[in-house]
């Protein structure tokens, strides 16, 4: 399901929302399905995983020219600023995009991007002419770095990968949303259930990356149509204008006319 409004990243128009990461799946068959349950148009591979094996990536490229999908290669699993961008001009030979989702990544338990890395990483990947979508933190300095390096899109992280633990600083994720009003959004990593997906939408953020928790559902193709609903209800309720919250409750029936009893 798509919403009717483009989503514009690095001035391409893409018209779902949802973007599907393409590891774990447990057959070409089952991704190819889930991705055309999905409705997603742009997909995420890494380089590491689809080069491990020439069947593999030849199979994946069958896939990618069968559903007629843009992809988005990304740097998973560097640690270092020159693992990246090693990685990021490699793949940009291996699938012939000058997009990179680049990861840096700073801590193996969390798997938390090294913001510091990220950002010098970032500036020498654009400069070189890569259209670059920095897996990030909700970090506000960080983000402006970014921007300053030629980001001209952000990928803050939901929690941290694979947790399925949705968002877990509101406050820090809406702060990040509101300063940068004009910079397309996608929420990537830790979304674990169609409403989490569904809330970020509905805060204002673009989009959302989705990869474990469809591939690892018990019915991964359920899971992608059902947060491709999920998806097109955020963005749907976003443009609506939601209510505020209040604090005290207000009565929908109006009281005007009504008979007081002394």
């Amino acid at each position: 399901m798509q919403t009717a409004d483009l989503l514009t990243v690095y001035d391409t128009g893409v018209r779902s929302r949802l973007l599907l990461g393409t590891a774990r799946f447990p057959s070409p068959a089952v991704l190819t399905a889930a991705v055309r349950a999905s409705g997603a148009e742009l997909v995420t591979v890494s380089l590491r995983r689809e080069a491990a094996g020439e069947r593999s990536g030849q199979g994946f490229w069958s896939i990618i020219r069968d559903l007629g999908l843009r992809v988005l290669p990304n740097t998973a699993a560097c640690h270092s600023v020159k693992e990246a961008v090693t990685t990021a001009h490699m793949a940009r030979e291996v699938f012939g995009t000058s997009w990179v989702k680049l990861e840096v990544i700073g801590e193996d338990d969390t798997l938390q991007p090294d913001v510091f890395a990220l950002v010098e990483a970032a500036r020498i990947l654009t400069g070189e002419g890569f259209e670059v979508f920095p897996y990030t933190t909700e970090d506000l300095c960080a983000a402006e770095r970014l921007l300053e390096a030629g980001c001209r899109v952000l990928m803050p992280w939901g929690s941290p990968i694979g947790s399925g633990r949705g968002l877990n600083n509101l406050f820090g994720l809406e702060a990040l949303r509101a300063r940068f009003p004009q910079v397309p959004m996608v929420i990537d990593a830790g979304l674990g259930v169609p409403s989490h997906a569904a809330q970020a939408l509905e805060l204002g953020f673009d989009a959302v990356l989705i990869n474990t928790a469809v591939s690892q559902a018990v019915d991964p193709v359920l899971m992608a149509g059902a947060f491709a609903r999920a998806v097109a209800a955020g963005r749907e309720a976003f443009l609506a204008g939601p209510m505020e919250p209040r604090d005290m409750a207000q009565p929908s029936t109006p009281v005007i006319g009504k008979a007081f009893l002394g």
